[in-house]
């Protein structure tokens, strides 16, 4: 290991200069309220990295030895996987401490910088209901079984919003020739979900997605019709449908496009959708994993750490400024009649 990694700090501050001015009391947070409690726990990351490290090379050596002892010296298979089993054995229970720390680092992190921003962090939230919701806008597929965490909550403006990670599942069942049946789950969302609640209604509702090429032909469903957008460059990216031409056009600014592309970015992932229903906006990016405080083999402290967190939170602060102005700019709905 580096010097570093022996448990030195990282010694830098945090770097603030590419998010928005409302962030630059971050620099003195992270050096008051947060950085503090990272070195006090530096020594513990440095002996679990080691054990990690340690475990990895023993467990690695066992599922080479094992390989060599089944396939060439007994010439029996099942003793390679019986020893390969053992291997990652050994390296599950090497990693077992660092994966613990990674987790309470975690907290460590997220929850100053969330109470900060006036926002609520939950790391294992259980049911997340407004997922029904989102199904049922079209961002999400149905599935039978489902699993949430890293819950955050809070306001911007006027606007309430929630961000949680999910992932669905979807029960199969196959029969094979003879009659037998295996039922597996496969993984039909797994990614983060994001609900804005503007407290105004949408007077129709439009859902966005990425551009699926041939598949485009089969449209959005439930009466929705494909839009057009101002902005031809993101018309090669995004479909958009809608039941009111009119208001998507209002809603869907090329700054809003351009926040879109930027959440995914941000978010680390793809395949986003989103929608505008009733007085809420409904976002999916499938992959990604915020709010993970990042690779437990440097120091604890590396400013890194919180400066992604920040990237994560300002970018959804961008999007939901975008579409208030946007929605800001609307008409009134026209009089019957008129």
């Amino acid at each position: 290991m580096s010097e570093r990694d022996e448990g030195q700090g990282s010694g830098a501050g945090l770097t603030l200069g590419d998010l928005p001015a409302e962030f630059a009391e971050f620099g003195r947070i992270y050096e008051t309220d947060i950085r503090p409690n990272l070195i006090a726990r530096e020594a513990e990351r440095v002996a679990a990295a080691k054990k990690a490290i340690q475990t990895r090379w023993a467990g690695g050596f066992i599922i080479a030895a094992g390989a060599l002892l089944g396939l060439v010296v007994f010439k029996a298979p099942v003793v390679s996987i019986v020893i390969a089993i053992l291997g990652f054995g050994v390296i599950g229970w090497g990693n077992m401490g660092i994966s613990r720390l990674a987790g309470e680092a975690k907290t460590l992190i997220v929850e100053p910088i969330a109470s900060q921003l006036n926002l609520y962090f939950t790391a294992a939230p259980g049911a997340c209901e407004s997922i029904f919701r989102h199904k049922e806008v079209g961002v999400v597929p149905g599935w039978d079984r489902s699993k949430y965490e890293d819950l955050v909550t809070g306001r911007r403006g006027q606007v309430d919003f929630e961000l949680f990670e999910a992932h669905l599942e979807e029960r199969r069942t196959t029969t094979d020739s003879k009659g037998r049946t295996q039922t597996t789950w496969v993984t039909v969302f797994k990614g983060q979900c994001l609900r804005l609640d503007f407290h105004k209604t949408f007077y129709g509702r439009t859902l966005i997605t990425r551009d699926a090429g041939f598949f485009n032909r089969f449209g959005g469903g439930k009466g929705l019709q494909r839009a057009a957008l101002e902005d031809p460059k993101f018309e090669k990216i995004f479909e958009v449908y809608t039941t009111d031409q009119v208001e998507s056009r209002y809603l869907l600014t090329p700054d809003l496009m351009q926040k879109l592309v930027d959440l995914e970015e941000v978010f680390r992932g793809g395949k986003l959708k989103a929608a505008f229903d009733g007085g809420e906006m409904f976002i999916t990016v499938q992959g990604g994993n915020l709010f993970e405080p990042g690779s437990m083999f440097k120091p604890l402290d590396s400013a890194d750490r919180v400066h992604e967190l920040l990237k994560d939170f300002s970018a959804v602060f961008q999007l939901i400024d975008a579409v208030t102005a946007g929605r800001s700019r609307m008409p009134p709905p026209a009089a019957p009649g008129s």
